[in-house]
């Protein structure tokens, strides 16, 4: 009897964030993903005038690694993953480090605003593919649209850095996939945390895939405390708090929702560029911002099938 309640004592604080967390709705979770998705990029380009690029991407990722390794613990589930839940963490953690690589690239030569409408579009892409439909055919043209107008301008200018948000934005579209494939594909006698425990060891494989090009050109960093310290902050804010709020929003709702929910992200941007890095929106960007975002605010979402039933944690599209 002893030991039974001493095993509940433990799980209490488990279950009770965990039943915290279940209580939060997904555009709730969604909303402080976007603002640390781009806060924390926001300060990394700070510190691109300290250490090289590639040295600011090993420490946003192995500083979350860490975090991640310390809170969760995820090398304790692989054995328990299927081998073709092992193939998807190895993707996702692949895609974790070659995504934040082009981010980082695309944001140390263009806008943040910019870099963040671009990005959006695969977004846009993956909530029209939910239903297909001539009004979700229109939100993806009015994407494209202001996507152009965002880039078309500057595009002469600056091809290398369009070239990277680009591969950002396709390796965004993989990321959402793969991310939403990890929060849903488990389980009803899983831990509800069970979708953050394999990002933490996806994000695991990320710091292993950054570090022959990243652990040399953040040396720097750890011979200056506040450089180090700066580079973890922009970890937690970067790849710890907005990818746990993405798998905990992508467990409740359908793919094509989530990537309709990240509407806010071109605005998001926006504004942090202005208020952290003052980077004044032209015309032109607010156009095309306000183009993309009209896009999402038509698009139509996903009817349920009444014939197919939607597990607690929400079923992949």
């Amino acid at each position: 009897m002893q030991e039974l309640s001493g095993a509940v004592a433990e799980r209490a604080p488990s279950a009770r964030m965990s039943g915290y967390a279940a209580r939060l709705p997904a555009p709730a979770l969604l909303a402080v993903s976007a603002v640390f998705h781009y806060l924390g990029p926001a300060f990394a380009v700070l510190l691109f005038a300290r250490l090289d690029v590639f040295g600011v991407i090993w420490l946003r990722i192995a500083s979350a690694a860490v975090v991640f390794a310390v809170w969760r613990r995820p090398w304790r589930l692989w054995r328990r993953l299927t081998a073709a839940q092992r193939r998807v963490l190895l993707a996702l953690g692949v895609v974790l480090a070659v995504m934040n690589t082009t981010f980082y690239l695309a944001i140390a030569r263009l806008p943040l605003a910019t870099v963040g409408s671009v990005e959006f579009l695969g977004v846009i892409v993956l909530a029209a593919v939910g239903v297909r439909s001539l009004r979700n055919m229109l939100a993806l043209g009015l994407a494209v649209v202001g996507v152009f107008t965002l880039t078309g301008i500057r595009l002469g200018g600056e091809p290398i850095g369009f070239g990277f948000a680009f591969a950002n934005c396709a390796l965004f579209m993989l990321y959402v996939a793969l991310g939403h494939r990890v929060a849903t594909n488990r389980s009803s006698s899983s831990p509800p945390w069970g979708g953050v425990d394999q990002l933490g060891a996806a994000m695991l494989i990320a710091a292993v895939v950054t570090t022959p090009l990243g652990l040399a050109r953040a040396a720097p960093a750890f011979e200056h405390p506040g450089w180090l310290l700066a580079g973890v902050a922009v970890g937690v804010c970067s790849s710890v708090i907005p990818y746990v709020s993405d798998q905990l929003a992508m467990a409740r709702v359908r793919r094509a929702t989530f990537a309709l929910m990240l509407s806010i992200l071109p605005a998001t941007a926006t504004v942090i560029g202005l208020l952290v890095l003052t980077q004044l929106p032209t015309v032109n960007d607010l156009l095309g911002v306000a183009l993309v975002i009209a896009a999402v605010a038509i698009h139509q979402q996903p009817t349920r099938n009444p014939d197919r039933k939607e597990t607690p944690c929400g079923t992949p599209v």
